[in-house]
């Protein structure tokens, strides 16, 4: 097997694979790779140079990871994690990303392909509207400082407490949908300016609000799935795919200027200036920690908002309520943060970016009803080639710091993949396979054409050989909004 790499790469298990330490200069502890051979040699060469610079950073614990979905990406590979100890260990925004808990949620319905395939137009229309996308886009909750600064402290709970939402939705959103110890006073007036008037919007990229169908022989754990609210037989769901938005990654651009002058203060050097860190228990990782857990609610909220505004869209195109329709919420989990955890090490500082947390059977942090199951997992895949519904495993806990993929990961950058193919192409494309697209800018819609990801279904399938997330569903794509 050729890698993209002179490392040398041992074979730990089918989809499980190890860089040791004496690899390179400086690492603490071995970097893992999850992957079938097939992404493993798939993988570009910045992955293996970034998971194992990752592993030479001051307290990590146990390993540097990177899920199948990893491609290079700001300081840690997208689909990295790595845990490190509260006392000796640092926090790094290069570990949690620009988009600041950026993450997905599934919105289940009781309406079927037959019932919404005569109204697709007009429900993607009514969508369109309602959910504004593309860069600098603005949304219809109007918020001051002061209660802009009540979001960040309250995330989603902010939103149900207005009338955005049910309060059963809380119990399933990571962490209630609010995170502790965020701290208005650690974010910035031009942090402020970026997101005060974006909640309830999609922004653009890789972001996607979008209307699928879980077909019956798609259905691979028909009773995860009932625990889920999935039925199968054509079912409709709807994904939504967005973070923190400009607040998000200003918050992100700031704590990053701040930390490449703390760490010559602290005598710290890193393999890589974007590894750029504080010591968590240091003034300025507290105060980093405290702001990015602002921009995470934020991010709650933001998509707290897009569901309302999801449920009223389709409420008036059907002509029953929300609750009529059946649509509750799935699941809500982030894929760029940092958050602290117990592990048999002790307290952790677990850095997730572009991976998702994956609970296991039997975890209090789980509501009652996914006790049993294991937390439900998202994993969004490219806008022509479907996504997949998972279930967090007790190797996960065991293994990866309860962690797992978010998506199927790039294989082309986007200025690659504009090249190759116009927008206009690719939403006719679409369109020929049953798709609808909506979209803000063409150009964007060409960055996300479906040959610029690996293959979803590969990663899922390394993913469940490895044991830490449990395959469910797949849901196919018939309507799809993009910034």
């Amino acid at each position: 097997m050729k890698l993209n790499t002179s490392m040398r790469v041992d074979r730990i298990s089918d989809a499980v694979w190890e860089i040791a330490p004496s690899e390179k200069s400086g690492m603490l502890v071995p970097a893992r790779i999850y992957a079938t051979p097939t992404i493993l040699e798939a993988m570009d060469e910045g992955v293996f140079e970034q998971v194992t610079n990752v592993a030479c950073l001051p307290g990590i614990r146990r390993y540097a990871l990177c899920m199948p979905d990893g491609h290079w990406g700001y300081g840690f590979p997208i689909g990295g994690v790595a845990a490190f100890d509260v006392r000796s260990g640092i926090i790094s925004p290069g570990g949690v990303g620009y988009d600041v808990n950026c993450g997905m949620r599934l919105i289940r319905t009781d309406l079927t392909r037959s019932e919404v395939q005569p109204h697709l137009e007009r429900l993607m229309t009514e969508l369109f509207r309602r959910v504004p996308a593309g860069v600098g886009s603005s949304g219809f909750v109007r918020l001051n400082r002061t209660s802009f600064e009540d979001v960040m402290r309250e995330g989603a709970r902010w939103c149900i407490a207005q009338g955005y939402g049910w309060h059963q939705d809380l119990e399933r959103i990571e962490e209630g949908g609010c995170l502790a110890g965020a701290d208005p006073s650690k974010i910035s007036d031009h942090a402020v300016n970026r997101g005060i008037n974006q909640l309830g919007t999609l922004g653009a990229g890789n972001h996607y609000l979008e209307v699928q169908v879980v077909e019956n022989a798609r259905v691979f754990d028909r009773e995860t799935a009932a625990a889920f609210g999935i039925t199968g037989h054509d079912q409709i769901v709807v994904m939504v795919h967005c973070g923190s938005r400009g607040f998000g990654h200003q918050v992100a651009s700031d704590y990053l200027n701040v930390f490449e002058k703390a760490m010559r203060r602290y005598g710290m050097t890193v393999k890589d200036q974007q590894l750029a860190c504080a010591p968590f228990r240091s003034e300025e990782g507290q105060d980093y920690f405290a702001a990015m857990n602002c921009a995470a609610n934020a991010a709650f909220a933001n998509r707290q908002v897009i569901t309302h505004r999801i449920r009223e869209a389709f409420a008036d195109v059907f002509g029953k309520s929300a609750e009529e329709l059946g649509m509750e919420l799935v699941y809500d989990v982030a894929h760029n943060i940092a958050k602290v955890e117990r592990y048999p090490e002790g307290e952790l500082v677990v850095h997730r970016k572009g991976s998702t947390r994956a609970l296991g059977p039997g975890s209090p942090a789980l509501p009652e009803r996914y006790r049993k199951t294991g937390q439900p997992v998202i994993c969004g895949g490219s806008m022509e080639t479907g996504s997949y519904l998972l279930a967090g495993t007790e190797g996960a806990m065991r293994e990866t710091f309860a962690s797992t993929m978010h998506g199927s990961g790039r294989t082309m950058s986007r200025g690659q993949a504009k090249k190759a193919v116009r927008g206009e192409q690719v939403q006719q494309q679409m369109k020929r396979q049953g798709i609808l697209v909506k979209a803000v800018s063409m150009s964007g819609l060409a960055e996300e054409a479906g040959f610029a990801y690996k293959n979803i279904s590969e990663v899922v399938a390394s993913v469940d050989r490895a044991g830490i997330t449990k395959t469910v569903a797949e849901l196919r794509p018939i309507g799809n909004i993009k910034g």
